[in-house]
């Protein structure tokens, strides 16, 4: 603070006296031009109040001295968080794989299939597409990108849970799109980003750092399988905390930097970026619906195939943002993925309250809550009803395993 103040009044010297200081060291004051007690009085005048700005606190400087946000205490404080709460949920998601089953999906490699056409095929055709109407800028454009290459993410396993969804393919897409994820994801955003090729964001991509994000996750979703493997118990409680620290993650991000910065972070936001948040995840459901329909799946597999290609992981999609692109080029738009959490998870909801209200009124079926709200690895696992249309596994003996398909009731 001193020195900024010396600074400060050796300007102040410089403009005020300008050319005077040769004339105060003879002991005079003579210029060129008459200075009148006036004149006198108002550089005096101006001094005080420079003397004043040069004297305040830093708390009373201007906005335009503050700490950047992406070097402030405080940004890196969120990316800890964000990174911390990515391990969480990668960590949950190995908790839903079974070693024993691994081998059935791959002879029957459906599931993949779907998630890789859904996640890597339409979603970041969707996202280019929107970002092209919208005529967004290259930091909007690419935040939008990396959103609609994300794989799928644990909401969907939820809300599949809640409109009786097929939890066999719902888990299969979540865990092969992940997998497919650490290829295919920098590929897409390469490809998609073309359009912006001149700018300096998308010439300086940072698809190593992502690659290398992406590979690091593979440590959590391996724990998680070795976990589940040796420790059933445990795996479910893990299970449950991954799912839940979805909500908790999205509220504590919203409640940080909205208290903290207000609304002029969210001001710097275009509203085309809110239109595109809202409409990217309602353009997935339906065509994941589209897909499943395609592929001569059933009702419960429409349902899941749907709500898998709307949701994304917005948790791997904010921590790519915050930790893998340079802070001071992508700004305010890390909060794109928390914009499409907080759509696709309303309009998720309205998709289940819908199905409920369908399922009361017109199948004229019940249910009882704690059967909706159980998202135990038993619940998500347990044994599908006769509409199923992904298969199941069904072992009679321990040396015969037998994957059939099985056809709705006439």
């Amino acid at each position: 603070m001193e020195n900024s103040s010396a600074a400060q009044l050796d300007v102040i010297t410089n403009s005020t006296y300008g050319g005077l200081e040769d004339n105060f060291t003879q002991g005079s004051l003579q210029t060129d031009d008459k200075v009148t007690a006036w004149d006198q009085w108002d550089h005096f005048s101006t001094i005080a109040v420079l003397l004043q700005e040069a004297m305040k606190s830093p708390t009373e400087l201007p906005l335009s001295t503050a700490v950047p946000f992406w070097d402030s205490p405080l940004n890196h404080g969120l990316s800890v968080f964000v990174g911390v709460a990515l391990c969480v949920t990668m960590l949950g998601l190995g908790c839903t794989v079974e070693i024993s089953q691994i081998g059935d999906h791959l002879r029957r490699p459906i599931g993949v299939l779907i998630a890789l056409i859904s996640q890597f095929v339409l979603m970041p055709l969707v996202a280019f597409l929107l970002a092209l109407i919208f005529s967004l800028d290259e930091v909007a454009a690419i935040a939008v990108l990396l959103c609609g290459c994300c794989p799928g993410g644990n909401l969907s396993n939820i809300m599949s849970l809640l409109v009786n969804g097929d939890m066999n393919l719902s888990i299969i897409m979540t865990i092969s799109s992940t997998l497919l994820a650490l290829l295919l994801m920098p590929l897409c955003l390469w490809f998609y980003s073309r359009p912006w090729i001149n700018t300096t964001l998308v010439q300086f991509l940072p698809l190593g750092a992502v690659t290398l994000m992406l590979c690091s996750t593979l440590l959590p979703i391996g724990l998680g399988v070795a976990i589940r493997y040796r420790y059933g118990r445990i795996a479910d409680i893990l299970l449950k905390v991954s799912l839940w620290s979805l909500l908790v993650t999205l509220v504590i991000l919203f409640i940080l930097t909205g208290a903290m910065l207000g609304p002029q972070l969210l001001a710097t936001i275009p509203p085309s970026v809110y239109i595109v948040a809202l409409m990217m995840p309602l353009i997935g459901y339906g065509l994941g619906y589209g897909l499943a329909t395609l592929f001569g799946l059933c009702p419960k597999g429409r349902r899941t195939v749907s709500l898998e290609t709307g949701c994304q992981n917005v948790q791997l999609c904010t921590a790519l943002l915050k930790l893998a692109f340079p802070p001071h080029l992508i700004g305010s738009m890390y909060m794109f993925p928390l914009l499409y959490a907080l759509f696709q998870a309303s309009e998720a909801g309205i998709y289940v309250l819908v199905y409920k209200l369908y399922r009361k009124e017109v199948l004229h079926k019940t249910e009882s809550l704690d059967d909706d709200t159980d998202i135990s690895f038993k619940r998500l696992k347990e044994e599908e009803p006769p509409e199923m249309s992904y298969g199941a596994v069904e072992s009679g003996e321990a040396s015969s395993i037998n994957m059939e398909l099985e056809q709705k009731p006439k």
